[in-house]
């Protein structure tokens, strides 16, 4: 066949092609824990997830799940800090721990063939974890270093304020890490929360890279012959917090020329009917380069390198928050902008070209999201962390599609509301 090179290939847009989550296998291991693999990419390559409910949603005291989280693998009875570290170096591999809000990762990447020599040693880490006390000096003279040098930073002062005001300083979503919570910090805090909330038989386990029955049985064998037993931990509930302080002026660094502004509302999680047309809304508003508030306030008015909003959902709630940095001269004029951005959105329609570049954006970013194994499993792994069907997924790709620039507005009218949002500005 001769290629026609005068004729350009015809330029789709992206809200006209479907796309197709590729499916999971889902099996139980003999001990009746829950694994979930995929066979995609062409690289020996797998990642394995550990999820367990241990965020900061479930610490008994501040500090605990970070510091459980950051110490998880510095050392077992059967190998110290150094042979664990040491071990994934040979292999080439890297076992990387997260607490988030509500849940705790701990992840495995390596070659297929090293799953046999690895995987021991991360059931070890995940049943025996002993958390010397030396680590546990260590880890807390490292993370006080961190949160001195942090605090210097309007940024990240901002980011703490914002949090707090709109969940309070005792709720998980608003809690944050201050000095004398690391020093606080004990070996028997970290083995309660350990014992309590990292017990495998509430674990799933999610695979996914060149993979197949064979390491599906590797895993059972080390994974699923145990007898699981739940720890008997009660999930602890947390009362929704009313937002009382609205806003917030702090001087952080009297000689500083910069500013952070943080501007933000409680917002529904994934559950909510509103929350996949919102993700298109916000994405016209602030979430990304070409949006309202970059085209405004970056383009125009010059007052920032970048500014943007984003839709952060938890399992019991969560936010939509305005962040930008800009100079300490124009703070005011900036959060003005802003406001007005909102109000725009609420008083006027957007229009069809606008509302079709977002969607085209949208779709086209979500298609370049799930480009591999890894990000596809990521993808599943949201939806069944949830609760969520593949139907979900696909539902969510039909409100981006089809949702109209009235429908906007309606949104808008609901949720852009000034006084219900609170600001942060820190300079």
């Amino acid at each position: 066949m001769v290629l026609d090179r005068k004729t350009p290939p015809a330029i789709h847009d992206a809200i006209e092609f479907d796309y197709v989550l590729p499916p999971i296998n889902t099996v139980k291991l003999d001990n009746g824990l829950p694994l979930y693999w995929l066979n995609a990419g062409v690289q020996d390559v797998v990642e394995i997830d550990w999820v367990f409910r241990a965020g900061l949603w479930h610490e008994q005291k501040p500090s605990v799940a970070h510091a459980t989280a950051g110490l998880l693998k510095n050392g077992t009875s059967k190998y110290t800090a150094e042979q664990i570290h040491e071990s994934l170096e040979f292999y080439g591999a890297q076992l990387k721990v997260n607490a988030g809000n509500d849940f705790s990762t701990v992840t495995l990447y390596a070659l297929t063939k090293h799953l046999p020599s690895l995987l021991p040693m991360v059931y070890e880490i995940l049943t025996d974890a002993i958390f010397p006390e030396h680590e546990i000096e260590i880890h807390k003279r490292n993370a006080i270093q961190r949160l001195l040098v942090n605090l210097r930073q309007c940024e990240f002062v901002a980011n703490q304020k914002i949090d707090a005001m709109l969940f309070s300083e005792t709720h998980p979503y608003g809690r944050f890490s201050k000095k004398e919570n690391i020093e606080a910090l004990e070996r028997e805090d970290l083995i309660t929360f350990y014992k309590n909330w990292y017990s495998l038989a509430t674990a799933k386990i999610f695979m996914a890279g060149r993979v197949g029955d064979k390491e599906v049985k590797c895993v059972n064998d080390f994974f699923g012959k145990i007898k699981a037993t739940p720890s008997g931990a009660q999930e602890p509930n947390f009362i929704p917090h009313e937002v009382i302080e609205k806003t917030a002026q702090i001087v952080n660094d009297p000689n500083g020329v910069q500013g952070a502004i943080r501007i933000g509302r409680q917002f529904h999680n994934r559950h909510h009917p509103d929350y996949a047309p919102m993700v298109v809304l916000n994405t016209l508003f602030g979430g990304y380069f070409g949006s309202r508030l970059m085209s405004n306030i970056r383009e125009d008015k010059g007052y920032t390198y970048g500014i943007y909003s984003s839709i952060t959902p938890d399992m019991h709630g969560g936010s939509l928050i305005i962040h930008t940095e800009t100079g300490r001269d124009v703070t005011e004029k900036a959060v003005k902008e802003i406001y007005k951005e909102l109000d725009l959105l609420r008083n006027k329609v957007a229009s069809e070209d606008e509302l079709l570049l977002v969607k085209n954006y949208l779709l086209g970013g979500l298609l370049g999201d799930l480009d591999g194994p890894f990000s596809i499993l990521q993808r599943w792994r949201t939806l069944i962390l949830n609760g969520f069907t593949k139907e979900h997924f696909n539902n969510n790709i039909r409100i981006y599609k089809t949702v109209t620039a009235e429908e906007l507005r309606e949104l808008a009218q609901r949720y852009f509301k000034q006084d219900d949002f609170c600001e942060v500005v820190v300079v």
